[in-house]
């Protein structure tokens, strides 16, 4: 069964002690599984409190950030490269001292809008980087994905195809691909066929409408999605992600385009997400069953 998890931009936008004791408090109160920490600065997390407070609320915990330009692994560049390759070393450490089961995002390149397309040996170089961190990550049995993400925050991985190349050139089986509804919703052809073909190589799942508000009020066709992951036999995470001004602020307002508040009840929100969420899947999973009745011998 597909462990449940909700961001925790959805609460907080920081992690403090304060923070963290309050997003983690309320995900546990609000019957998630698990919770997905993520932060542009490791040193502002105090490791002992927030495992303490983990293991206190029962919930499991995930881990996501981004690589900025000085740290782009795929540029080309030797010392950006070593760069990035110590900052995601060091967030496969940090989330290995939490207790993370996942360490996702855009692991394998800038977060930011590139001018130019990717050239080969940049994404050969980002490659070989993710392969080494991948093996450390291993050691501590923690999964990598690699989130795909819409052409205004990378040009490296913007479809499941181009992931799916990706993660079968790095050839570990603790390194897989990370889909987001909200960015394939822009990206991708046919989304449901794009999840399909994922298939084995699915490792983590976001869900986020189209505006990033309430799921179900947006412009994207759940139904499909969840009879997708189905039909591939998903048992990854599937962790709700949604943003507003009020919660996240600068710089990640700007970063991430945020001007409107399609939110600002975090609680209501994110109970909902997890209603809808249990929902699809409750539906999604009746739907094959049927279709497997269905089936002459």
């Amino acid at each position: 069964m597909n462990k449940l998890g909700v961001h925790a931009f959805v609460w907080t936008a920081n992690w403090t002690n304060e923070d963290a004791a309050k997003a983690i408090g309320l995900t546990a109160e609000t019957g998630y599984d698990l919770i997905e920490m993520s932060t542009m600065d490791f040193t502002a997390i105090d490791v002992d409190f927030t495992r303490k407070a983990l293991e206190r609320s029962g919930l499991g915990v995930t881990f996501s950030f981004g690589l900025d330009a000085a740290q782009d692994v795929s540029s080309g560049d030797p010392v950006r490269m070593k760069a990035g390759e110590q900052r995601l070393l060091d967030g496969v450490a940090l989330a290995r001292d939490v207790g993370a089961t996942h360490v996702c995002g855009i692991l394998y390149s800038a977060f930011q809008k590139y001018a130019l397309p990717p050239t080969a040996d940049g994404i050969a170089g980002a490659v070989d980087v993710v392969r080494r961190v991948g093996e450390q990550a291993a050691l501590s049995g923690i999964t990598l994905g690699m989130e795909v993400v819409n052409r205004y925050e990378t040009n490296v991985l913007n479809t499941a195809a181009q992931a799916v190349a990706f993660v079968k050139r790095v050839s570990l089986p603790n390194v897989k691909v990370h889909l987001d509804c909200y960015h394939m919703n822009i990206e991708e052809a046919d989304v449901a066929a794009a999840i399909r073909e994922t298939g084995e190589h699915l490792g983590y799942f976001h869900t986020g409408d189209s505006h990033r508000g309430y799921l179900g009020s947006g412009s994207i066709e759940f139904g499909k999605i969840f009879r997708a992951l189905v039909a591939i036999d998903y048992q990854g995470p599937i962790t709700f992600e949604s943003f507003s001004s009020k919660v996240v602020g600068q710089p990640l307002e700007g970063i991430l385009g945020i001007w409107r508040n399609l939110w600002e009840d975090s609680r209501d929100l994110a109970a909902h997400a997890k209603a809808y969420t249990e929902v699809q899947l409750k539906s999604a999973r009746e739907a094959a069953a049927i279709n497997g009745r269905s089936r002459l011998g």
